[in-house]
């Protein structure tokens, strides 16, 4: 049985070392349903978690508990199922060539159905009385008879598993429900984003992310706490940044990011900031003078950002935005430091050759380079291997290049 969960009050401060392995209170959980779509559901305590069209269940029920389980949905509550065991299927000389599935190859009415879920009959015996009463079932293959079962199972069965929220698990959930908003931005291919450039603990970067921080995310999970990260945007405050929600990231992992927009990225621009100045005896309240010393420390961390943004010696530049990258780099490649990784990834390859083009001529970038993942995904199971009939046809395009300082041009005279 899962822990009794206190409602607190305060922020829910959450250990990074379950991170991975235990749901904790507050966290967002992804779900698969037996259908295989994910979803996504948030744990708040003594709360009810619901699943659109399928079921809910009480939050608590969940907090504690391991990643990897499968339960089964009984009213409210939720039962733990045994893992299920890989089952050998051997084949016959039957085939399904002669089999018509007509109207009446099933007589179970959607009625009858109906009415035995409303007695409380569990989905096995539902789908059972199915098989009974499937005038063609005896002659399917074992093959066709086992996708038949787990047809009926994803539309009866009750049933989820818990993911942990890995980045494989984060990256693939968005991209299934709207690759739109990671602009096409594949799992193979923010792999090899971060491998080029250079992303490891300790290391500084400047980043645009308009791809719902998913690069950020991959970021947070890879440098651990350890290092800097300055991202750049187009809204007055920072950016919600939705894929991180589900990362379930704790303060010791995201403090080392900083927000900037263009406009306080630019040293040009003086941030015209309300005087956070004001003499003891003016405050009337301890609530005003709460308010004041938090707009101070707001003012500090953005001159402090601003100038360790204007420093330099980044460590990498990386870009997945939808704006022109060229005039992005123009603008922030003075803050590189020698040998910096930059990395701009575009799900349009024409954007890239341009500017590969135009880095090319320009001594200070060494070997741009424009690369695509190719990605193909197999069913894997006995006797029945074989690539996956739907499939992204791409994920996008990398250009990578290394900055390196320009020298000056010596001129020797032969003698």
């Amino acid at each position: 049985m899962p822990p009794k969960v206190k409602q607190r009050k305060d922020a829910v401060q959450r250990d990074p070392e379950l991170r991975d392995a235990v749901i904790q209170v507050g966290d967002s959980v992804l779900i698969q349903l037996t259908s295989g779509d994910i979803r996504s559901v948030k744990l708040d305590p003594n709360s009810t978690a619901t699943i659109n069209k399928f079921g809910s269940f009480h939050a608590n029920e969940l907090i504690g508990q391991s990643y990897g389980i499968t339960y089964e949905i009984q009213g409210k509550k939720l039962r733990a199922l045994p893992p299920r065991t890989l089952q050998e299927v051997e084949d016959t000389d039957a085939t399904n060539e002669y089999i018509n599935d007509g109207e009446f190859v099933q007589p179970l009415t959607i009625a009858e159905i109906q009415a035995l879920k409303q007695t409380g009959v569990h989905a096995s015996d539902i789908i059972k009385k199915q098989i009974e009463q499937h005038s063609n079932y005896s002659l399917k293959t074992e093959y066709s008879k086992e996708k038949y079962k787990k047809r009926k199972e994803a539309k009866y069965f009750k049933t989820f598993t818990t993911l942990a929220p890995t980045l494989h698990n984060v990256c693939e959930y968005w991209f299934l429900k709207d690759q739109a908003r990671l602009r096409d931005i594949r799992m193979d291919t923010l792999s090899q984003l971060l491998n080029l450039g250079g992303v490891r603990p300790g290391g500084r970067y400047i980043v645009v992310d308009d791809a719902s921080g998913v690069v950020v995310s991959a970021m947070l999970e890879r440098m651990g706490g350890e290092g800097r990260i300055i991202t750049i945007h187009d809204s007055e405050s920072p950016p919600p940044y939705p894929v991180m929600t589900n990362m379930n990231f704790s303060s010791e992992v995201t403090h080392i990011m900083s927000s900037l927009n263009w406009a306080t990225a630019d040293e040009s621009y003086a941030p015209i900031l309300p005087s956070s100045e004001v003499a003891t005896q003016d405050v009337k309240s301890e609530r005003q003078k709460s308010r004041l010393n938090k707009r101070k420390a707001m003012t500090n961390h953005l001159h402090s950002t601003r100038q360790e943004l204007f420093d330099g010696e980044f460590d990498g530049l990386i870009l997945a935005t939808q704006y022109d990258p060229y005039s992005i780099i123009e603008k922030y490649a003075q803050y590189l430091g020698g040998s910096a990784n930059l990395v701009a990834y575009s799900p349009h390859p024409q954007i890239l050759a341009d500017l590969q083009t135009k880095l090319r001529n320009i001594p200070e970038w060494l070997s741009p380079s424009l690369t695509e993942s190719w990605l193909r995904r197999y069913q894997v199971l006995p006797g029945r291997t074989h690539p996956l009939m739907n499939m992204s046809g791409s994920g996008g395009y990398l250009l990578h290049a290394i900055r390196v300082y320009a020298a000056p041009i010596s001129y020797f005279l032969v003698s």
